[in-house]
């Protein structure tokens, strides 16, 4: 159980609840403030102009509701902006973008019926997810298209998605004794009006951006001990004296994952020694920079993670609709909260980041296919017949040709307004659509970590060098090989990229 008794919420209360199933508790401190912000609402409200509740809504705002239509105002707020199209978004995603909506409602000043807390979570806690497409938002007014489809849920219409199969709202609701939610001052602007789709997305992206990450970390490690890299380039000293606190970090995990391996060498016992003679040296000095710069490159990945959630759990902990209901202060203001550009920037520069991951992966990829690069391994790491058998040839093209994905879709959503809305919304941040290119951009990067594992598994076979990995890659290499196990033979490989990235995906790996 995660109860939810403060106004924040951490990224490991999302963790618990996204991915560990566990059910919601909510104080009734939180919803006692819910309900005085509404009850400040409803009186202070009827005789003043306040957008959303008396006004039309957008451009049309100059528009006065009389008092019998205002409830149906709400209702057809959500009714005419439920137009979401294209893929429908997956259920994890649906999940916290709900988590979010139910925390921003939690801080007390929105204005909304306290009947709208209970009902989103008991959706919450009986896995029971609205449809929604990933077509429609543009970031500001919040996710008006997504957070419809929300509130088309609440409301007893449309569709929900529940135990894997799509059902019409009204019926799962009577099998679990639910009441649709009743309109009663301006629930409908409240739940569309907000940054909760591109945030529950965003936080997603997050954890498993972080995930993938270390597994980017471990996987580096293991290609450092195949090419029995020298170990100053992750040394304390060599990454001190640079003041980055990614680089630092990951350095520092790699040394962990290492100290006792015995294939990672000494510089100082192979070239320091005044052992070596004139000519040209027999091995390299340093190794390529896909294997050398590990902390360099990762580093400011690791940093954009740890910034990107910081933003993004303040935006989920934010009161993020329009206008703000502010019952101590007894008043009401107007603004712009619900815009998006905090999560857009930062999604487009985690994926941006992960693009460059997926390319490190690719390169490294690459160096281990090529023996004229590494000259240690047979080309494309073939374990059978030379001209017979291809190996790791026709998987490689899928790595290229994922990368060059990932590189297309890097171009930034938070520069690309457009203005709508009668120009009402005039600039706009494209949050919802960052989100979504984000997550497609890790997914991608899944696959092509998932390739390139399958080739180091293969390399670490082929050099019959598993029992002189680190303990920890040691596991790493059991743990995956259960999944993969060598192959000599051509086989087909979809189904087996498919179960690596899985595992990889599914598996939560902390070097902290």
């Amino acid at each position: 159980m995660v109860n939810f008794d403060k106004h924040k919420i951490s990224t490991d209360d999302i963790y618990r609840v996204i991915f560990g199933g566990e059910k919601i508790e909510i104080s009734n401190k939180l919803i006692g403030k819910v309900k005085e912000s509404f009850e400040f609402l409803k009186g202070f409200s009827k005789d003043k102009i306040i957008y959303g509740i008396n006004t039309g809504l957008g451009p049309m705002a100059q528009y006065r509701i009389d008092e019998q239509d205002q409830v149906e105002l709400q209702y057809n707020l959500i009714r005419s902006h439920s137009s979401g199209t294209g893929e429908p978004v997956p259920e994890i995603y649906i999940k916290a973008l709900m988590v979010s909506r139910l925390v921003t409602f939690l801080q007390g000043n929105s204005g909304v019926h306290p009947e709208i807390i209970h009902l989103l979570k008991e959706l919450i806690n009986n896995e029971i997810y609205p449809v929604i497409y990933e077509h429609g938002g543009v970031g500001a007014s919040g996710d008006l298209v997504q957070l419809s489809h929300l509130g088309l849920t609440l409301i007893g219409e449309g569709e929900v998605n529940h135990k894997g199969k799509v059902q019409p709202t009204r019926s799962v609701f009577e099998k679990y004794n639910l009441t649709p939610l009743k309109m009663h001052i301006r629930e409908g602007l409240g739940i569309i009006n907000g940054t909760s789709a591109m945030s529950g997305i965003g936080i997603i992206n997050i954890i498993r951006a972080r995930n993938l990450l270390n597994w980017t970390i471990i996987v580096s490690t293991l290609v450092n001990e195949i090419v029995e890299s020298y170990d100053d380039h992750f040394s304390l000293e060599l990454n001190r004296v640079k003041l980055h606190e990614g680089q630092k970090a990951v350095a520092d995990w790699m040394r962990n994952i290492l100290k006792d391996s015995r294939l990672i060498r000494r510089r100082s016992e192979h070239l320091y020694n005044n052992h070596i003679g004139p000519g040209v040296l027999n091995e390299k000095v340093q190794e390529y920079y896909s294997v050398r710069c590990v902390p360099q490159i990762i580093g400011p990945v690791l940093d954009t993670v740890d910034y990107a959630e910081k933003v993004v759990l303040d935006e989920i902990n934010s009161v993020d609709d329009n206008p703000v209901v502010d019952s101590e202060n007894k008043n009401v203001y107007h603004g712009g909260n619900f815009h998006g550009d905090y999560v857009a920037f930062e999604m487009d520069k985690l994926k941006i980041g992960i693009s460059k991951l997926s390319m490190l992966s690719e390169r490294q990829l690459n160096f281990l296919l090529n023996s004229k690069l590494n000259g240690k391994l047979q080309p494309f790491v073939n374990l059978g017949k030379l001209g017979l058998n291809f190996g790791m040839q026709g998987i490689q093209f899928t790595a290229t040709s994922t990368v060059a994905e990932n590189q297309t879709l890097s171009f930034p959503a938070y520069v690309h307004s457009i203005s709508c809305n009668n120009d009402n919304q005039d600039i706009v941040s494209m949050g919802t659509n960052a989100a979504l290119i984000t997550r497609k951009v890790i997914e991608n990067t899944y696959e092509v970590l998932a390739i390139e594992i399958i080739a180091v598994l293969q390399a670490i076979d082929y050099l019959n060098i598993s029992g002189k990995l680190s303990g920890y890659n040691k596991r790493i290499f059991s743990e995956v090989r259960k999944i993969i196990p060598k192959f000599v033979d051509d086989q087909v490989m979809s189904e087996e990229i498919r179960k690596v990235k899985d595992h990889l995906l599914n598996t939560r790996k902390d070097l902290s």
